[in-house]
């Protein structure tokens, strides 16, 4: 049996724009939440493109699937990709709070997710390769990310 080992790659503060109810979909509550900058800094660096979305469903028992596209752009001139999917859920009290724009402890609920990347610039080509996962915090107007390479 091999046992994964998580190696982490980077910190992600992405900046959403206002919230569009799209209301009641086949599987739940359906938004868009559009994704307008941000900042990524850990083993790369850069800035997160004015492009994107998290295309999310909040389900009956209140947590919410996560489904995001967006980009980066390195410091050194590299565009990546980031499809990334997840779930958050927890106590409705906590969900809540989070919906009304409070700050929570991350601990109080649980964020998680799975992302893939995309590049065509060969300095990166190996994150095409490499399944990521992440922890989540829900801030007011941002999402706090940071994404885990599985080795």
């Amino acid at each position: 049996m091999i046992i994964p080992a998580l190696s982490h790659f980077c910190d992600l503060e992405v900046e959403l724009g206002p919230v569009r109810e799209m209301g009641a979909g086949r599987n739940g509550a359906r938004r868009i939440i559009p994704i307008v900058g941000g900042m990524v800094s850990g083993k790369v660096s850069g800035t997160i493109l004015n492009l994107g979305a998290d295309w999310q469903t909040t389900l009956a028992d209140g947590s919410s699937d996560i489904d995001t596209r967006y980009a980066f752009e390195t410091d050194d001139g590299a565009v990546i990709e980031i499809v990334n999917k997840g779930v958050r859920h927890g106590p409705p009290e906590v969900l809540n709070a989070l919906a009304r724009g409070e700050e929570v402890d991350p601990a109080l609920y649980y964020f998680r997710t799975s992302a893939r990347l995309e590049t065509g610039d060969q300095r990166y080509a190996w994150v095409n390769r490499t399944i990521f996962v992440g922890t989540g915090r829900r801030l007011a107007s941002a999402v706090q990310v940071s994404l885990f390479a599985v080795k």
